[in-house]
């Protein structure tokens, strides 16, 4: 028979073990919750990394549509000066008429022209050959052959002014 000494330390013991084992459960509830708690927040970091991605993909896109646009602005912008010098070329000879020498109205009217002529060609190569080209954007480019087309005649048209203003008639009637 045990002493009860003895008996008292068994049943500290015992509770011991008890509190122990309590806790010990507690322990695992504990990190059975963390467990849960880390697994939500990697499916949350998953899916913000995916919505991050799928964002800086988007601006992306929306960078290389702003990219064929200020291209087309600048092919506008060539196209627009190219017009305007050459009716500066074909105005210059009415305009400087009786004011200016012969040779001055066919030289000031040949360079409006000509730099038109080229205004019309750097559009179509500014156009083409814009360098890296913009990853994938949404919106159509102008179509190459169009550009070839309308600034050709662009060009034929300078052209046949710059003949207009060597050979035709300077003065009246």
């Amino acid at each position: 028979m045990a002493t009860p000494p003895v008996e008292e330390k068994l049943k500290r013991s015992a509770e011991h073990a008890k509190e122990a084992a309590v806790q010990t459960q507690e322990a695992a509830e504990n990190t059975q919750e963390a467990a849960e708690h880390t697994q939500a927040a990697a499916q949350t970091t998953a899916v913000a990394s995916v919505q991050m991605k799928d964002s800086a993909d988007r601006r992306t896109e929306l960078a290389a549509n702003r990219t064929v646009f200020a291209a087309e602005r600048t092919y506008a912008a060539w196209v627009r000066t190219g017009l305007a010098s050459l009716a500066s070329g074909i105005g210059a000879k009415k305009l400087l008429e009786g004011v200016v020498p012969e040779w001055m109205i066919v030289s000031t009217g040949s360079v409006l022209v000509l730099f038109s002529a080229f205004c019309f060609a750097a559009a179509v190569w500014r156009q083409l050959f814009t360098g890296a080209q913009p990853p994938h954007p949404d919106v159509e480019r102008l179509p190459p052959y169009l550009l070839v087309i309308f600034n050709g005649f662009l060009a034929l048209v300078s052209l046949a002014a710059l003949f207009g203003l060597w050979f035709g008639r300077t003065g009246g009637n």
